[in-house]
């Protein structure tokens, strides 16, 4: 190869690292495990994208506990809140992202689905009140009446840092439906005699009424959403039955669920006493608070055992002051599991809300062959939580509860139902029926 010709290929080659290292924030919805720790990857997903925040948490106003969706064309509304471990005071910008059924992104411009302005700076904030990890605390609620919503379906709220969409803190999942239809459904154990002692079943019917549902088998999307957790959900059902004014789906297979076991559980509102999870408390050199649980054990092969629990949530609670969000402190809460072996071919971690119900490298256990258990540590806020440990397999995505935990279909849980449903001339999935159960009533 000519001298020539050696330039032009390092000049090109040049242009193109320079472009690939100068190019926007990705916004594309395909991910891989990967991606979930990718710091400069856009996901249409529950993330956090910087380490100085924590405890992200959005529910219903005047509902803690509750699933992040609220009715179109209503007064409801969605409190957002988290705290920045900085301790400073930031400029954050927020803006909301319509996507699909399946959580890509429409191809709407934000016009077609805000009515005000297309982002809004959160203004309310309060600086952490004697603790020890000090932090600022954000928090809003929204939609406002500068930032409001004209349509239904699926949304992320998108937070940002001083005004640049491309410096992403976290994204935050959240539903508006229209409802349209009317949903009767159960929860219940599963039909097939082997997993009748393991799963819990959901049978549903969709009573459109008056509403026209068009060509429901291609038009017509179902989610089933168990605890909160995405991951497992299930999103390929199809009608069973199309009656006149009624979408039946009660079959005996695909609408089934892991039913799970009562969440393990721990209490650190107080650090000045040992709760009935809590082993020790120790407050180190580097002055952090460490809260050690007492070892937990295997209960794949236990009874069920009846236990309330708030379905893998979690709560933010101190004693040690009058306002959990600003006078909470925060720990490293260790966790130990005796095991006589690891788990060949896999991972096991902590699981539920306060992992974001994801794997997640801080919730990843370690296995201590000396002492024969599996150990974590990660830095949570003061409250009351619900977890779970689950092993993930090697080439797996959906983690399984029941290697640790057991699989009882007594077990106490929530689900969700969405419906989704793209109208004739539109090319958007509008959220047209939703409704929770719970297998034990609630």
């Amino acid at each position: 190869m000519s001298n020539k010709n050696y330039i032009f290929l390092f000049s090109f080659l040049q242009i193109i690292v320079f472009c690939e290292a100068n190019q926007p924030l990705q916004k594309h919805p395909k991910k891989m495990m990967d991606d979930y720790f990718r710091p400069d990857y856009l996901q249409f997903d529950n993330v956090i994208y910087k380490n100085n925040i924590k405890t992200v948490l959005l529910s219903p106003v005047g509902n803690e506990l509750g699933f992040p969706i609220i009715a179109f064309n209503s007064n409801e509304k969605l409190n957002l809140s988290f705290d920045d471990l900085d301790a400073d005071r930031k400029t954050y910008n927020y803006t909301v992202i319509h996507c699909d059924a399946a959580w890509n992104p429409t191809n709407l411009t934000y016009t077609e689905y805000i009515d005000g302005y297309h982002d809004e700076l959160i203004t309310e904030y309060k600086y952490s009140f004697n603790t020890i990890q000090t932090y600022t605390h954000f928090n809003l609620v929204f939609p406002t009446e500068g930032l409001r919503l004209k349509k239904s379906g699926n949304f992320i709220i998108k937070v940002f840092l001083d005004y640049n969409e491309d410096s992403v803190v976290f994204t935050k999942r959240f539903m508006v439906y229209d409802k349209k239809v009317e949903l009767e459904a159960s929860a219940k154990a599963a039909t097939i005699i082997s997993d009748r002692y393991s799963k819990q079943e959901i049978d549903f019917t969709i009573n459109n009424g008056q509403y026209q549902l068009n060509d429901p088998y291609d038009n017509v999307r179902v989610t089933l959403i168990q605890n909160q957790r995405f991951d497992n959900a299930i999103t390929t059902l199809q009608p069973q039955y199309v009656k006149e004014n009624q979408l039946v789906y009660d079959y005996d297979e695909g609408n089934v669920f892991n039913a799970g076991n009562e969440f393990r559980y721990f209490d650190d509102k107080n650090f000045r006493a040992a709760s009935e999870k809590v082993n020790k408390y120790i407050f180190d050199a580097q002055r952090v608070n460490n809260i050690y649980l007492i070892p937990e054990e295997k209960k794949a092969y236990k009874r069920y055992v009846t236990q309330s629990d708030i379905n893998g949530n979690f709560v933010v609670r101190t004693l040690q002051g009058y306002d959990g969000a600003t006078d909470a402190d925060y720990a490293q809460v260790h966790f130990y599991l005796p095991y006589d072996q690891a788990i060949a071919n896999a991972d096991v971690y902590v699981f539920g809300a306060c992992s974001n119900w994801k794997y997640l490298p801080e919730f990843k256990m370690n296995y201590d062959t000396a002492f024969k258990a599996y150990t974590a540590a990660a830095f949570l806020k003061q409250g009351y939580y619900n977890y779970e440990y689950v092993v993930l397999k090697d080439n797996q995505k959906i983690a399984d509860e029941s290697i640790i935990e057991g699989n009882h279909f007594e077990t106490e849980n929530d689900y969700y139902i969405l419906i989704y449903y793209k109208a004739f001339g539109t090319y958007y999935d509008q959220l047209i029926g939703y409704k929770k159960l719970n297998t034990a009533g609630r």
